[in-house]
């Protein structure tokens, strides 16, 4: 049975991945910081008929996420996907800040949560995936990383960060025939239940196809979603 690891899960975007996934007869692990919240969506999958299991960590701190990814590999034997979208950047210390009055000191958290969270992510499941000539790595930032959004002036420097890193490294694997691919999916698009009334939405079911999708084709290395 293959395995699907989410870092960052929540009851949204990720929550959805984690049942089209597991729908299709994927395991799914589950990574966040807030344990109480990832029993309940343990809960949730497994009476669903999913086979789930939690394992709590903080992007930020890149060795607990180690630890975290490495138990998951010890319980399923195996992490075939690597899907990394922390739950939300922008509360808290990081907050959007216009790009006009954007700080170094604005931006580097923002680095530090995406592009090195996902970094540390990749690191601990890429040997595994390179030993056995396959697998898949998915990260998910917001549409300001490819299109600018001068309001989110931190978070997309964060995003675009972390884009650039994901589009190399995809390219460097297909060079080498590595038979692991790498994607970006960048949401352009309002979640539903978080839209503005009037808005163009999408639900979270209806997004997470996108993702089961890039990992059977693998023939595109950015999708950008939009309604």
């Amino acid at each position: 049975m293959p395995t699907i690891a989410i870092v960052g899960v929540g009851t949204g975007l990720g929550l959805a991945i984690a049942r089209s996934f597991g729908s299709d007869g994927y395991s799914v692990a589950l990574v966040s910081r807030n344990p109480q919240k990832l029993d309940a969506l343990v809960t949730t999958l497994t009476a669903e008929g999913i086979t789930a299991a939690a394992f709590p960590a903080d992007v930020l701190d890149r060795p607990a996420l180690t630890a975290a990814l490495a138990a998951a590999t010890e319980r399923f034997g195996t992490i075939d996907v690597l899907e990394y979208s922390p739950v939300d950047a922008t509360t808290g210390p990081l907050a959007p800040v216009d790009v006009r009055q954007a700080t170094p000191e604005d931006v580097q958290p923002q680095v530090e949560y995406l592009l090195y969270g996902a970094m540390a992510a990749t690191a601990a499941v890429l040997p595994a995936m390179l030993e056995a000539g396959s697998g898949t790595v998915i990260v998910t930032t917001g549409a300001g990383s490819v299109h600018p959004v001068p309001m989110f002036g931190n978070v997309t420097a964060g995003g675009a960060a972390l884009r650039n890193w994901a589009l190399n490294l995809g390219a460097a694997l297909e060079a080498d025939g590595a038979g692991v691919h790498v994607a970006h999916v960048a949401i352009g698009v309002w979640i539903t239940d978080q839209a503005p009334e009037g808005v163009a939405s999408l639900t979270a079911d209806e997004i997470a196809p996108r993702y089961r999708e890039l990992v059977t084709a693998r023939d595109a290395h950015e999708v950008v979603v939009q309604a």
